[in-house]
């Protein structure tokens, strides 16, 4: 939504995992959010703890919002809970819908459909985004490595 936890984080996670793989210069990650709350804020620092806890640097990521330009842009455009995509796919041209999906539809060992916003909650809802986030974007890059689409 506000572009400073779930999605920072994922984009962290895909970053690393892009870069370990060696495939930083045919994949392009980032994110945006729904709603211009916190535009040019860092992630929010329980984000950025429990990244640097598990080897991702946030640092350098600042909340921006999603622009009309990224559904052309991108191939794919991941979203985190249903909300978000309903909300995508409102402003998504028609020809570029495809592009949207649930990041948890990669997940390998999870079932939730959806990555819960742990902003209200205390440190530990940052630990369980982390958790779905790491499986969903393994899970991506596996299916991105296998189909040769990288």
């Amino acid at each position: 939504m506000g572009n400073i936890c779930r999605s920072p984080t994922a984009e962290g996670v895909m970053r690393k995992l892009v870069e370990d793989a060696g495939l930083q210069h045919r994949v392009e990650v980032d994110s945006a959010g729904t709603h211009g709350y916190h535009i040019g804020s860092p992630p929010d620092t329980r984000s950025q703890a429990a990244a640097h806890k598990r080897g991702y640097n946030l640092t350098g990521t600042r909340a921006r919002q999603v622009v009309e330009r990224d559904f052309e842009k991108f191939d794919l455009l991941l979203v985190m809970d249903l909300e978000n995509l309903m909300l995508l796919q409102r402003l998504c041209p028609v020809q570029h819908q495809s592009k949207l999906r649930l990041l948890m539809s990669y997940a390998l060992n999870s079932a939730a459909p959806v990555v819960p916003d742990p902003y209200l909650d205390g440190t530990s809802g940052f630990e369980t985004v982390l958790d779905y986030v790491e499986d969903a974007c393994d899970g991506l890059l596996r299916l991105l490595s296998h189909r040769s689409l990288v």
